[in-house]
């Protein structure tokens, strides 16, 4: 699309763990499919309301801890990792950012850090119910050089009050010491909002029938998993 791939900013954009910037979230409204936001990695988030003619960047709120101080809210700096938005709500969208946890009430128009998250606040999925936009789910690990679960303890984080608070569910998941990310597209939750899945660098599948509570292992025997969707 030349409306965002002619934007002056993007010769500023710059690549996260890769050595190109990329965008990786595609959020579109259903309620009004001329409006899209994409997330870039590194290059904030930028919307369409005309479905792609033209482009404005919508990182207000967000930070980077990896800038110079007067640098750290420049918008087009800010390296978010995965941005979902709410089918039934679509103004509610979820960003999990390199520091740390974003929502917005308004469309993307602004964003406020969630800052109850456990056990911590970097991570690369996020993944929120089709139709409660308050309840989402993020899988947490440590930043930056060694990038694994907290302690070693494989959990998902779900909030249930828009990012008040948080649980930490672990029910089913590996007790043993576990070393898995999972990737920004690995963790989904499917059209009724009960099922919940996610996969892993190490190729450990999982999947919940009661929104994280317990989980169960389907596999633990696949290659890396760099998607997980339900059909």
């Amino acid at each position: 699309m030349r409306g965002l791939w002619d934007r002056p900013e993007r010769l500023e954009w710059s690549g996260g763990g890769y050595d190109h910037a990329g965008v990786h979230s595609i959020a579109i409204d259903p309620q009004d499919p001329k409006r899209i936001t994409v997330a870039v990695s590194t290059g904030g988030a930028w919307q369409t309301r005309d479905a792609g003619r033209s482009w404005s960047i919508c990182a207000r709120g967000m930070y980077a801890e990896y800038m110079p101080p007067e640098q750290k809210f420049e918008q087009n700096a800010q390296d978010v990792h995965r941005l979902v938005l709410c089918p039934a709500r679509p103004d509610v969208m979820w960003a999990q950012h390199h520091n740390g946890v974003f929502r917005s009430t308004d469309g993307a128009a602004s964003w406020q850090e969630v800052t109850a998250i456990r056990p911590s606040k970097f991570g690369f999925a996020v993944a929120v119910h089709p139709k409660d936009p308050d309840l989402a789910w993020f899988v947490p690990a440590v930043k930056d050089e060694c990038r694994v679960p907290v302690d070693a303890k494989l959990v998902v984080a779900r909030t249930r009050d828009g990012g008040k608070s948080f649980q930490t569910l672990r029910k089913g998941l590996p007790k043993e010491p576990a070393y898995d990310l999972v990737y920004r597209h690995c963790l989904d939750v499917d059209r009724t909002g009960k099922r919940v899945a996610f996969g892993s660098t190490t190729g450990g599948l999982w999947l919940s029938e009661d929104q994280g509570d317990a989980w169960r292992c389907i596999s633990m025997n696949l290659p890396p998993i760099h998607c997980v969707r339900f059909g």
